[in-house]
Parts: C-alpha cells; sequence; structure tokens
C-alpha cells in the first residue's frame, strides 16, 4: 500500500466522525456538544434523547450504509462493463427497484404506501427484482454484435429508467394525493424511514454483500484485462462477472428500498477513490465505500441545514454535486 493510500484510508474515517458528530449537533432543534455527550452517556434530557436516538441517529447511519452500499454498486458496475459512466441511477436500475417497491406497496397497503414491519423487512427483496430486471432489460437491448459500448449502454439505461417512471406515474395517479407526493419525494432520493427497523431491514444486505464484494475484487480485475486474457488466466469469466453483477445489484436495490431513487452516487464515488487509490479493486471497493458513505452523510446534513426548519430531499443535494460532473465525463466519453 503506497503513502497516498494509507493516508487516504486514514483521512476518510476521520472526515466521517466529523461530518456525524456536526450533524449530530444540528438540525431544528440544536443540541449542543455537550448534551450529546450527556445523552450518550444516560444524563441527556427526555428531549435530546428522543430526538438523538429517534431521528438523527437512524437518518445517519442509514445514510452511511446506503452511500457504501451505492457507491460500491457503482465501482463493480464501471469494472465488469469497463465503463466509467456506469451507475445504478444512471442506468437504470435504481428506477426499476423504485418501482417494484411502491408496486409492492401499493399492492399490499391497499392503494397507499404506508409501511408495516413486515413491508419494512421484505422492501429489499422486492426492490433486488425490480433492480434485476432492469439490469436483464439493459443488457438484452444494450447488446450489440456481442459488445456493450458505454454510449450504448448509457442511452439504453436512460430509456429503461424512462420506462419505469412512465410505470410509476400511471401507480401514483391512482394514489391518494398525499401518498402521491410522499412516493414522489422518496423518488428523488429522500430516506424513507428515520427509525431503526429501517436501518435493521437494510444492515444484513450490507453487512453480507460488502464483505463479499471485497474478497471477490481481485476477480474484476482480472475481468478488466479483456475476456481473453482473463479466461486464459483460468477465470470462469461469465460465473465471475454474473456473480458481480448480482452483488452490485443487490446493493443498488436494497439501498433503494430505504434511500429512493439516489443517482449520481455510485458514479461520482468510485471516481473519487479512483483518483487516490489507483484502479486496483482490492483498495478501490474499499475507498468508494468510505468516500460514498461520506457523501451522502455531507449530502443528508446539507439537505437537513441548507432550508431550515424545511428540508431538502438528499437525492437532490447529491444530483447537484454529481450531475456536472456526469455531464464531464460524457464530454470526455469518445
Amino acid at each position: 500500500m503506497t503513502k497516498s493510500q494509507k493516508i487516504f484510508f486514514m483521512l476518510l474515517p476521520i472526515l466521517i466522525l466529523v461530518t456525524f458528530l456536526v450533524s449530530l449537533n444540528t438540525g431544528v432543534i440544536k443540541i449542543a456538544p455537550l448534551d450529546v455527550l450527556k445523552t450518550f452517556i444516560g444524563y441527556g434530557t427526555d428531549q435530546d434523547e428522543l430526538v438523538l436516538f429517534s431521528f438523527r441517529l437512524p437518518r445517519m447511519v442509514l445514510a452511511l450504509l446506503i452511500g457504501a452500499g451505492m457507491a460500491v454498486a457503482g465501482a463493480i458496475l464501471q469494472g465488469v462493463t469497463r465503463n466509467d459512466l456506469a451507475d445504478p441511477g444512471i442506468i437504470g436500475i435504481n428506477a426499476g427497484a423504485g418501482f417494484a417497491v411502491v408496486l409492492y406497496l401499493y399492492l399490499v397497503s391497499g392503494n397507499a404506501i404506508e409501511p408495516n414491519a413486515l413491508t419494512i423487512y421484505t422492501m429489499p427483496i422486492f426492490a433486488l427484482v425490480g433492480a434485476g430486471l432492469a439490469a436483464f432489460l439493459i443488457y438484452l437491448f444494450a447488446m450489440k454484435g456481442g459488445v456493450v459500448t458505454p454510449s450504448r449502454l448509457i442511452l439504453v439505461g436512460i430509456g429503461i429508467a424512462a420506462l419505469f417512471g412512465a410505470c410509476l406515474i400511471v401507480i401514483q395517479l391512482r394514489m391518494d394525493p398525499r401518498d402521491f407526493m410522499k412516493a414522489t419525494v422518496w423518488l428523488t432520493g429522500s430516506i424513507w424511514g428515520a427509525n431503526w427497523t429501517y436501518v435493521l431491514s437494510l444492515l444484513p444486505w450490507i453487512v453480507v454483500l460488502l464483505p463479499l464484494a471485497f474478497y471477490r475484487a481481485r476477480y474484476l480485475n482480472v475481468l478488466n484485462l479483456g475476456d481473453s486474457l482473463a479466461t486464459g488466466l483460468g477465470t470462469h469469466v461469465e460465473k465471475e462477472r454474473r456473480l458481480m453483477l448480482f452483488i452490485a445489484v443487490a446493493l443498488a436495490g436494497s439501498s433503494v428500498s430505504v434511500g429512493g431513487g439516489i443517482s449520481f452516487l455510485g458514479l461520482i464515488a468510485p471516481h473519487i477513490a479512483r483518483k487516490v487509490v489507483g484502479p486496483r479493486h482490492q483498495f478501490l471497493l474499499p475507498a468508494a465505500a468510505l468516500t460514498g458513505a461520506l457523501l451522502l452523510l455531507f449530502s443528508d446534513y446539507v439537505s437537513r441545514v441548507l432550508i431550515a426548519p424545511s428540508s431538502i430531499p438528499v437525492g437532490i443535494v447529491v444530483a447537484f454535486l454529481g450531475a456536472p460532473y456526469f455531464i464531464y465525463l460524457l464530454i470526455k466519453t469518445p
């Protein structure tokens, strides 16, 4: 590991911790750092305990989990497709997951989108189905002559996202106006529920899939060499490609189930990490996870304080940061 890589892996957790502590202290109800400490050791007021443990902490933990999951999903997609523009939000995977979750909640809750304890824990499964369907359609239509070009992948992905978006509008038009607005805000990228039930529904997916992705990272390095050379080195190319795609789709789908359609995070986090730690995925995937967690935690903080006491969907903040970089990459891509 180089000196710059060591500094990066030491600096990112410190920045995450600082952002976490600052975010704990700020919001509609401001809590002084000393009061935060008192609350954590059991000497805080009832109001401080309610605000910290019931609202802020679960929301911030979700931001960390979703940010890491989305970033690693984007890094895997970029590695598997050898396409720097690949991102779960841009190519339509998030749209497929969002459609499946809203349809599931709409059918189960009786023309509404009111999650209960059962639906919260099963939402990631249906999100995985929707994300998998989107990924299948994207590769089915993007493949031409056995090759998927970056520009074709993006264009087909945008088309698939538009298709799922149209289907979502049909469902939303049958909803109560309040549920319509709720679904609209969530689909722009808004952490669905700030409570520990949502954290527990997402945590197993992240805890299982992230270490698996880190463990299989070396195969992404081999796949980047090209199919012929990878096969010559003894790698079962299609088997490894399918497995890595499944991990990416599962990470993206489970993250969307509680965080909504947050676009560009899976694009910019891997690019930032790659510029510092290099292209080797043993370092790139953990670095992308830390970068994504920091970016989403910071974006969530900005979304809460920018127009306080009101808040804006965190997906808008991420899009504001990521859209210019996406345009820059699109211009650079031949």
